[in-house]
C-alpha cells in the first residue's frame, strides 16, 4: 500500500453495542476494496480483525484492531473497537486515534445501551459521528423504526443519507437521498442502478429530516427553514458536508455487511463527508507546561501518540502509533516524554489485523506500528528531541471489580506477576497489586468477562493456570479502653540468663499505628533499652488478639520496670514488651475495624431508588445526591468495602450497563458485633 498525505487519509473508529456487526462492516469494507480475497465471517472465526484466539473463541471483539483500505484515492484506516463494556479501554484507544466514529446499529435491535455510550463518548472527545444501520437482510430488521429511535434519542441532528426500499420483507434496493438514485443489490456482491422506487409519504418525511438537520448548521439556514422556504440542492449538500465535519449533523447509512449490501455507498460517503486526517490539529504542552499547537503536517517536527500496545510472548512488543506531525522512519530519533528515555526505531510497519508489512515511513495523519520500544506504553507521546511536546494521553475507564489470583501450582506463583504485568501493558484498564497484608495477589478489571479473558490469556500465552477467588478484606484491630500491665521475661540457663521487666500503660490513640512514649523515672529501665521495648511492641502490633489483623490506634507509655545488670539485654526487653502487649491489649476492650469506602455512583435518574435501596441493604449510608447535565444522577455514599464485592455486577444488571461507579478507601470504623463475630470465627477456622 502506497503512502498518502493527510489530505487523503481517513481515520475511522467503528464502535457500537455488542453484536451490532462492527467487525462484519469492517470485513465487508476489506473485501470490497480488494484487501482480502474472501469475506470473513465471525461465525467461522476467519475474520481479519477478530484474530486473537479469545475473540475467535468468544465470537466477539475484545481488542482494538486496525486495517487500512484504499477507496477512490483515499486511505481509510479502519479501527475496529470492542462492543462489550468490559473491554471499553479498547474503545477509548480506538477513538483516540480517529477523527470520526462510525456507530454501527443493529437493524433488528435498534438503539441500545452501547449505542448511547459510544455516541456520548465520541461527543465528549469531539469526534465526528455517523450511523450505519446494519443487518437489513434479516426479515426481522426494521430500519424505519430504528431511524425514528435514532432521531428520538439523538435529536434533529440525525440525517438520513441512504435508506432501504423494502419489498416483500426484503431490503435489496437502497436509495441515496443526496444523489436521488437507487441501487439494487443481489447475491455475489452485484450492484446496479435501478429505477427510483415509490417511497410514498415516507419520502417527504425523510427529506424533511434532512432539512431539519441542515437547518441546524447555520442561523441563516435555520431562519429559512422556519419560514418554510425550500433549500437549494447546493445548500443541502454543503450544509450536510459542513454539519458532519462540525459535529452538528449525524448522517445515517444502512445496509447488510454479511452480503456487502450498501457498503459501497458507505465508502463513497465516507470519502465525501468524513473529515480528513489533516483536520486533526491538537494542543499539547511543552516542557514548561505551556500549550503548544501540533498541526498535521508531514514537513513538521515528528510527533506521535501511542494508542495501543500488543505483547506477543515470541515476537515481543508492538506499539501502534498515530503520527500527528512529521514522518517517522528508522532514521527518526525519538524521545518518550513520559520517561525521558530515547527510543530507537528499528523498523516501521503498516498493520492489517495480525498481518504486518514493512513501510519506509509513517507520515503525519497516518497510523502504523513500531516494534520493540522497550519503555513505551499506550498513551505515551513520542517526539523529536528538537521539539519536545506532550500530547493528551488516553482517558481509560476505571476498573472496580477485584478478585484474588491463585496459582494451581506452586511453580507458577512467581510467574503470575510477570504474566499479568505483560497483560497490563496491552490493557491499561487492568490493575494489579500484591497485598502483603492479606498475602494475596489481587487483579482488578472492568467486569467478569475481562477477568475471564485474563485467566484464559495467562494460560494460553504464558502457560499459567490460575483460579480467581473473592479477595480477603483488610480489617484492622484497635482498643477502646485503658489498662496498665506488666510484661516480665525471665529465663535462666547456663551462663548469662535473660531478664527484662516493663510496666506499660495502653490507651486509645488517633494514630495509624503505635504511639510510643516513655515516662520512666529513676533509671528503672535504662534508656538504652527503650528502642528494644518499642521494637517489641511494633512487632506485636502486626497481629491483633481478635482475628490476627494489624492493630492500629494504640498509645503505649512505658512508665516503670526493672533490669538486671548482667542478664538484661535488648532481646530480653523486646520479649518483655511483647508479653505486656499480649496481656494488655486483650484487657483494653479490643474491637474489630472494617474499611469504609467512599462510593460515587452515576446512574440514570430512573434507577436512583434502586441504588439507594441497595446501598442501605449493604449497610451503607447515602450522604448526597446531584444531577448531571445529561440526565444522570450522581449518588454519593459511604459503605463497608466488605459488602461491595459484587456491586459491579449489580450496577450493570440494574442499569443495563448505563451506570458506573467509583469506590475509594475512606477510613476504618468499628465493625458491627455480628460482622465482627463472623470475621473472628472465620479467622479461627
Amino acid at each position: 500500500m502506497r503512502n498518502y498525505d493527510s489530505k487523503h487519509i481517513l481515520n475511522i473508529a467503528l464502535a457500537g453495542h455488542k453484536g451490532s456487526g462492527k467487525t462484519s462492516v469492517a470485513e465487508s469494507m476489506l473485501y470490497l476494496t480488494g484487501n482480502v480475497s474472501r469475506l470473513g465471517k465471525i461465525e467461522e472465526g476467519n475474520t481479519s480483525l477478530d484474530y486473537d484466539p479469545e475473540e475467535v473463541k468468544r465470537k466477539s471483539s475484545v481488542l482494538t484492531a486496525v486495517a487500512p483500505v484504499e477507496w477512490k484515492n483515499t486511505k481509510i484506516n479502519l479501527i475496529d473497537t470492542p462492543g462489550l463494556f468490559d473491554f471499553a479501554g479498547g474503545i477509548a484507544e480506538g477513538m483516540r486515534a480517529a477523527e470520526s466514529v462510525l456507530v454501527v446499529v443493529s437493524g433488528k435491535d435498534g438503539v441500545d445501551v452501547g449505542t448511547e455510550k459510544v455516541v456520548n463518548m465520541a461527543t465528549e472527545m469531539g469526534k465526528t459521528k455517523m450511523f450505519f444501520v446494519n443487518g437489513l437482510c434479516d426479515e426481522s430488521a426494521r430500519f424505519y423504526r430504528v431511524f425514528e429511535d435514532l432521531k428520538t434519542v439523538f435529536g434533529p441532528a440525525v440525517c438520513p443519507v441512504v435508506v432501504p426500499y423494502i419489498n416483500d420483507g426484503k431490503a435489496e434496493v437502497y436509495v441515496n437521498l443526496f444523489e436521488y438514485r437507487a441501487y439494487k443489490y443481489s447475491e455475489g456482491g452485484k450492484v446496479e442502478p435501478t429505477d427510483m422506487p415509490d417511497l410514498g409519504t415516507r419520502f417527504d418525511g425523510l427529506r424533511e429530516a434532512i432539512k431539519e438537520a441542515v437547518a441546524e448548521t447555520s442561523e441563516e439556514l435555520l431562519e429559512k427553514f422556519i419560514e418554510g422556504e425550500e433549500f437549494t440542492p447546493e445548500e443541502i449538500i454543503l450544509g450536510v458536508s459542513q454539519g458532519v465535519r462540525e459535529g452538528t449533523i449525524i448522517p445515517v447509512f444502512c445496509g447488510d455487511a454479511h452480503n456487502t449490501y450498501g457498503i459501497d455507498q458507505l465508502l463513497n460517503s465516507l470519502v465525501w463527508l468524513a473529515p480528513k486526517a489533516e483536520s486533526g490539529t491538537e494542543i499539547g504542552s511543552d516542557v514548561n507546561g505551556e500549550p503548544v499547537e501540533v498541526t498535521v503536517n508531514s514537513d513538521g517536527v515528528p510527533t506521535a501518540i501511542v494508542f495501543k500496545t500488543v505483547i506477543d510472548p515470541f515476537v515481543g512488543k508492538l506499539s501502534y502509533i498515530k503520527v500527528l506531525s512529521g514522518k517517522i522512519s528508522t532514521d527518526t530519533p525519538l524521545v518518550n516524554m513520559r520517561t525521558g528515555a530515547n527510543e530507537r526505531v528499528t523498523k516501521v510497519l503498516t498493520v492489517k489485523g495480525k498481518k504486518q508489512e514493512d513501510t519506509p515511513f509513517i507520515s503525519a495523519g497516518d497510523i502504523g506500528a513500531i516494534p520493540k520500544l522497550s519503555d513505551t506504553l499506550s498513551g505515551d507521546t513520542l517526539c523529536s528531541p528538537l521539539r519536545k511536546v506532550t500530547l493528551d494521553g488516553i482517558d481509560y475507564p476505571v476498573a472496580n471489580l477485584s478478585m484474588a489470583v491463585y496459582a494451581d501450582s506452586k511453580d507458577d506463583e512467581e510467574k503470575i506477576t510477570q504474566g499479568i504485568l505483560k497483560l497490563m501493558e496491552e490493557d491499561p484498564t487492568i490493575k494489579y497489586v500484591h497485598n502483603h497484608e492479606t498475602h494475596e495477589r489481587v487483579v482488578t478489571g472492568l467486569g467478569e468477562q475481562q477477568l475471564d479473558v485474563i485467566v484464559s490469556k495467562l494460560k494460553s500465552k504464558y502457560n499459567i493456570d490460575v483460579k480467581l477467588k473473592k479477595p480477603k478484606v483488610a480489617y484492622r484491630e484497635t482498643i477502646r479502653g485503658t489498662v496498665k500491665v506488666q510484661g516480665r521475661h525471665k529465663k535462666q540457663s547456663g551462663g548469662h540468663g535473660q531478664f527484662g521487666d516493663v510496666w506499660i500503660e495502653f490507651s486509645p490513640s488517633d494514630s495509624d499505628g503505635l504511639e510510643f512514649t516513655q515516662t520512666v523515672v529513676g533509671g528503672s529501665v535504662p534508656k538504652g533499652f527503650f528502642p528494644a521495648v518499642e521494637k517489641g511492641l511494633q512487632d506485636s502490633m502486626k497481629k491483633g488478639p481478635l482475628a490476627g489483623y494489624p492493630v492500629v490506634g494504640v498509645k503505649a507509655n512505658l512508665y516503670d520496670g526493672s533490669y538486671h545488670p548482667v542478664d538484661s539485654s535488648e532481646m530480653s526487653f523486646k520479649m518483655a514488651a511483647s508479653i505486656a502487649f499480649k496481656n494488655g491489649i486483650t484487657q483494653a476492650k479490643p474491637t474489630l475495624l472494617e474499611p469504609i469506602g467512599s462510593l460515587k455512583v452515576t446512574v440514570p435518574e430512573t434507577h436512583t431508588g434502586d441504588i439507594m435501596g441497595e446501598v442501605t441493604k449493604r449497610r451503607g449510608r447515602v450522604i448526597g445526591m446531584d444531577s448531571t447535565p445529561n440526565g444522570m444522577q450522581v449518588i454519593e455514599a459511604e459503605v463497608p468495602m466488605a459488602e461491595m464485592g459484587d456491586f459491579n455486577t449489580f450496577i450493570k444488571q440494574v442499569t443495563q450497563g448505563r451506570g458506573s461507579f467509583t469506590l475509594d478507601f475512606a477510613r476504618y470504623e468499628d465493625a458491627p458485633a455480628n460482622v465482627a463475630e463472623k470475621v473472628i470465627a472465620d479467622s479461627k477456622e
